[in-house]
């Protein structure tokens, strides 16, 4: 049985900590998601709508008290700066199973913290239970697959015109990692 809270703990590495997101987070994450940079290869172009990220974030702490997914404030441990966000989601415990993401502001990028918040958060699954998890990446963000690759990572396919985004299908890629 796959142990999971309804609060996820805090994770803690030697810079970083995790905290579990709140609605008051939305500020803090809306300058990431109103970014054309960090927001390139995800699923939906740049955000400049403060209410509907402040949606996105209630909507990431209501699947966690629902114990359905766990969403994390990357912050630093000197001195306490947002950095990012980093989950866990689509866990399926039937199959023991689940989807990883993170996002971290432009002015973070280059400096380990992804890989550093992401060892904790892969860490962290195995102790709930799960064996699997997942990660999709759009082609061409070599920065993430690079990433998804020191985690461990293997590429595991291609989905094909798998995300519609700015008028067109895009690819992407599936990668997978036993615990």
């Amino acid at each position: 049985m796959i142990s999971i809270a309804k609060r996820p703990a805090i994770l803690e590495t030697e810079r970083l900590r995790l905290q579990p997101m709140t609605e008051a987070d939305a500020e803090r994450v809306f300058p990431l998601m109103d970014d054309p940079e960090v927001m390139a290869f995800w699923d939906v172009p740049e955000i400049d709508d403060p209410d509907l990220v402040a949606g996105i974030v209630a909507a990431q702490v209501a699947e966690m008290a629902a114990g359905d997914a766990f969403h994390w404030s990357i912050r630093s441990l000197a001195d306490d700066s947002f950095i990012g966000t980093c989950d866990l989601s689509e866990i399926e415990r039937r199959h023991k199973r689940a989807e990883v993401g993170f996002m971290l502001g432009r002015d973070t990028w280059g400096q380990g913290y992804a890989l550093e918040a992401m060892q904790a958060v892969t860490g962290f699954a195995a102790t709930t239970g799960l064996r699997r998890l997942t990660a999709r990446t759009h082609l061409g963000n070599r920065r993430s697959e690079a990433l998804l690759e020191k985690l461990g990572f293997s590429e595991e396919g291609l989905l094909r015109g798998h995300v519609w985004r700015d008028g067109e299908r895009r690819d992407c890629r599936l990668w997978g990692l036993l615990l």
